[in-house]
């Protein structure tokens, strides 16, 4: 008679270890390790990515791949700028079409200015954290620019749809997509192989090509991309000023863009030779003999003001920058252009 034998004692056939499940706690854990990932110069965004490696667990026999990764607030800033890029086109689009009957294109207006409000919180809360009430930390956040245009596209937001208004933030948006399409889509859509499959060379060639392509267009044209946005925001400031003579527009509307333009003059060269460029062409028109007196002295009225307005900004910001620039330059130390 064969003896029983306990089933608790009984040794498990040997065989290939089985892979315990990681908790879902690790993955949560490990999912909020974020750290510096890109800063794309124009607009200053930084955003995050992280490093999780869902390879871990597999067979021991099969090659662990690299696998692009991105972080929620990675993520979360890149849906903000395709939202931003799409919607803005959309309603520019619309608006040139005339097409404004189905009552349908304010909503791809608000669209577009949710998307770049999305992104740009990520951005400022990445580079300040929490908001705080103190002087200190309001200073210095209101004198960054990605601040700026968060408070600026915050204002357009609630206001009354100006079509021209979206052209920064849409151009803006471009060169953020397509960064992000060449450091984290490309990579997903043409992963590395191993190394012993045939065909590795000719997918890492393939995406090294469109990277470069990418890359090289977006190297070629973000300097006149940026020109043109400081045109814009020229254009966008006469726009304003002449829709509060006219009533198209409120009277805070000029006196808010006023300020931003003024801190984008102080920070921006793209900006300041775009006013000077304004500036003389101006300057010919009202020194011609056949314009009328009345103009000129309207202009040179208006100048005047500007120019006192912008140098006491000027002024203030320079005299408090001197305590903090002092010690920098006495321990040889620039800090980095953005």
């Amino acid at each position: 008679m064969p003896i029983p034998i306990c089933k608790a004692n009984a040794k498990k056939p040997a065989g290939k270890p089985r892979l315990r499940p990681r908790p879902l706690g690790t993955w949560l854990m490990r999912a909020l390790e974020l750290r510096p990932h890109s800063k794309v110069e124009g607009a200053a965004i930084s955003c995050a990515s992280i490093s999780i490696d869902p390879c871990t667990d597999t067979h021991p026999s099969l090659p662990i791949m690299p696998r692009p990764s991105a972080s929620t607030p990675h993520l979360i800033w890149a849906a903000g700028h395709f939202l931003c890029f799409f919607a803005g086109l959309r309603y520019l689009a619309g608006t040139v079409m005339f097409a404004t009957k189905s009552g349908g294109l304010s909503r791809w207006y608000t669209a577009t200015y949710l998307g770049a409000i999305l992104s740009y919180c990520v951005v400022v809360y990445k580079s300040f954290g929490v908001p705080q009430l103190n002087k200190p930390y309001i200073q210095r956040a209101l004198m960054d620019e990605n601040v700026q245009y968060l408070f600026l596209a915050v204002y357009w937001f609630m206001s009354k749809p100006i079509f021209i208004t979206i052209l920064p933030f849409v151009t803006f948006s471009l060169f953020h997509v397509l960064t992000f399409v060449r450091t984290t889509v490309l990579p997903a859509v043409f992963p590395s192989p191993p190394p012993a499959q045939g065909t590795a060379q000719g997918q890492q060639g393939q995406q090294s090509k469109v990277a470069k392509m990418v890359q090289g267009w977006v190297k070629a044209n973000y300097d006149p991309a940026m020109r043109f946005v400081a045109y814009a925001e020229v254009a966008i400031f006469a726009r304003v000023l002449f829709g509060a003579l006219l009533w198209r527009n409120s009277l805070m509307a000029p006196l808010f863009y006023a300020h931003f333009l003024r801190l984008r003059f102080y920070m921006s060269s793209f900006t300041r030779a775009a006013f000077q460029h304004v500036g003389a062409v101006l300057d010919g028109y009202t020194q011609h003999q056949s314009c009328p007196p009345g103009v000129r002295k309207v202009y040179l009225t208006v100048t005047d003001l500007v120019a006192r307005y912008a140098s006491s900004v000027l002024s203030v910001q320079n005299n408090q920058a001197q305590p903090q620039q002092q010690p920098q330059a006495a321990q040889q130390q620039p800090a980095a252009r953005r």
